[in-house]
C-alpha cells in the first residue's frame, strides 16, 4: 500500500511553487467560482439562441422547489395541444394534480416491492438497502406519467393550483418515506394485508393535507386569442384528457443512447423494481446509437412537435446565461489535468446520470447536421432567454440520455425492435435515476 510521506509532499510543493502561473490562478480562485473562471466568453456566439427548425411554444413554466420537472415537461406538451385545439395564448395543466396521484400510487407500489422482497427465504441484503434507501421521490419517468394519466386523467391548473407543499416537497417527502420504511419494519411482524391499507388511508390523509382535496369533476373555463370566452361543463379529469388533448401516449417511446458494454444497442430495457402504479405498464426503453436517437429526434421537431428529454443538467452549464456547452468550460487547462471521461465511463462509474427532464422546441441545422438545440426548461422566466435555454450539440451528445418520440418516426426495424422482451436492469441503473 502507498502512502502519502513528507517526501512526496515536499516535492509536490516545490513543483507546484515552481511555476508561476500556480500564483495567478490561487489568486484568481480566492474570490472566484471555478467555472466561472474557466468559462470562454467567445464560445457564446455559438450558442445563440437562433435556429432553423423551431416550435413557437407558450412561457416557462415553473417548478420551484419541488422535482417534478418530468410532469412539468409532460404538460407542456400536453398544453400545446390543447392551446392549438382551442385557440389559447397560454395555458398550464395541474402538475399538482399528476403528482399527488403519483405519489399515492408510488406508496403502493412500494408496498408490493417491500412484500415481494421480504417474502424470501433468503433477502438480498443490497436491494432491501437500495430500496428503503430511495424511498419515493419526486421524479418518475414518462410511462409512470402515462400511467397517471391514462388512471386519473389531467385537469386545468385553474382547477386544482399549487400549494405551498407541492411546491416545496422535502418536508413531505421525508414524512412519507418515514411511514414507509416504518412500513417495512412492521411487514415481517404483521400481516401486509392487515396494515397495508390504514398506511395508504394514512398517506391519502396527507397528501390531501398538503395538496387540497382533488377534483372529480370541474368547469373548464378559457379565453380564445381572440379573447372570447367559452366553458365546457362538468367533466371529469379522463374525460378532459380524452377529449380535449389530441394526444394518444400510446403512440410514444422511450429511446435511450446509453453506450455502455452492458447495454448494446438496438435492444429494449426495463429497471427492476421501477414505477408507480402497480397494474400498469413497466417503463421501457429502446437503446440506440447516437446518430439513430438524433435523427429521429429531429424528425418529430421538422414536424413542429416538441419532445420530451431527460438529462444530466449539472454539468457545463450556466444556468442565469441560459446555456450548456462542453466546449465553453476548460477546466484541463487551467489546473493541467486531464478531465475527459467518455459517456460510457460516465455511466458505469456514476459520473453522470439522468437527473432533470425538459423540452426540446428547436434545432439548428447546417450543412445536414445539428449544432445547438433549443430548450423548453421549468425553473421559471428569470434565466437563460425568458425561461429557454440553448444546448450545444456536443452537450447533447455527451449529456442527453433519453428522449420520447412518436414511434411513427421510427424506422420499420426499429419499430421490430419494440417487440422484443426488454432485458431488466438493476435498481441502482442509472437509466433509472430521473425517477429519484
Amino acid at each position: 500500500m502507498k502512502k502519502i510521506d513528507k517526501q512526496m509532499l515536499s516535492k509536490f510543493k516545490e513543483d507546484y511553487l515552481d511555476d508561476d502561473v500556480n500564483d495567478i490562478v490561487r489568486h484568481a480562485l480566492n474570490k472566484t467560482k471555478i467555472s466561472d473562471l474557466v468559462q470562454k466568453s467567445e464560445r457564446q456566439k455559438d450558442n445563440q439562441n437562433i435556429f432553423s427548425i423551431e416550435i413557437d411554444t407558450m412561457p416557462a413554466t415553473y417548478q420551484k422547489q419541488s422535482g417534478r420537472c418530468w410532469i412539468f415537461a409532460a404538460c407542456n406538451i400536453l398544453r400545446e395541444k390543447i392551446g392549438k385545439k382551442y385557440n389559447i395564448e397560454n395555458f398550464e395543466l395541474s402538475q399538482s394534480y399528476i403528482a399527488f396521484y403519483d405519489k399515492l400510487e408510488k406508496c403502493n407500489y412500494f408496498f408490493d416491492i417491500i412484500d415481494i422482497i421480504l417474502s424470501t427465504d433468503i433477502v438480498d441484503e443490497r436491494l432491501l438497502y437500495c430500496i428503503l434507501d430511495r424511498g419515493i421521490e419526486d421524479g418518475g419517468q414518462w410511462d409512470m406519467l402515462v400511467n397517471i394519466i391514462k388512471k386519473y386523467g389531467v385537469v386545468p391548473k385553474s382547477v386544482y393550483g399549487e400549494t405551498y407543499q407541492s411546491s416545496n416537497t422535502s418536508e413531505l417527502n421525508n414524512l412519507l418515506n418515514r411511514l414507509l420504511r416504518k412500513y417495512a419494519s412492521e411487514v415481517k411482524r404483521e400481516n401486509s394485508e392487515k396494515i397495508r391499507e390504514k398506511y395508504i388511508k394514512d398517506i391519502y390523509k396527507i397528501l390531501v393535507d398538503c395538496y387540497g382535496v382533488p377534483p372529480e369533476r370541474f368547469d373548464f373555463e378559457y379565453k380564445t386569442k381572440a379573447n372570447e370566452y367559452k366553458r365546457i361543463d362538468n367533466i371529469t379529469p379522463i374525460e378532459f384528457y380524452e377529449k380535449h388533448v389530441d394526444i394518444d401516449l400510446d403512440d410514444y417511446v422511450s429511446i435511450i443512447n446509453s453506450p455502455t458494454d452492458t447495454k448494446p444497442f438496438n435492444e429494449m430495457y426495463t429497471v427492476k423494481y421501477l414505477g408507480n402504479v402497480v397494474e400498469g405498464k413497466k417503463v421501457v426503453y429502446l437503446n440506440l446509437s447516437m446518430p439513430d436517437f438524433k435523427k429521429i429526434v429531429i424528425e418529430q421537431l421538422g414536424h413542429m412537435e416538441p419532445v420530451w428529454f431527460g438529462s444530466d443538467c449539472t454539468e457545463s452549464g450556466d444556468r442565469r446565461i441560459g446555456f450548456w456547452d462542453t466546449q465553453s468550460f476548460d477546466y484541463n487547462k487551467i489546473f493541467g489535468t486531464d478531465f475527459n471521461i467518455s459517456k460510457s465511463k460516465m455511466l458505469d462509474y456514476r459520473e453522470s446520470s439522468m437527473n432533470h427532464a425538459m423540452l426540446l422546441t428547436g434545432v439548428n441545422i447546417e450543412n445536414g447536421k445539428s449544432t445547438r438545440w433549443k430548450i423548453e426548461n421549468s425553473w421559471g422566466e428569470d434565466n437563460g432567454y425568458k425561461g429557454y435555454y440553448v444546448a450545444s450539440d456536443s452537450w447533447f451528445d455527451e449529456y442527453v440520455y433519453q428522449a420520447v418520440v412518436n414511434k411513427k418516426y421510427l424506422s420499420e426495424t426499429q419499430q421490430k425492435y419494440l417487440d422484443k422482451v426488454p432485458f431488466e436492469l438493476e435498481p441502482w441503473d442509472p437509466m433509472g435515476t430521473l425517477a429519484n
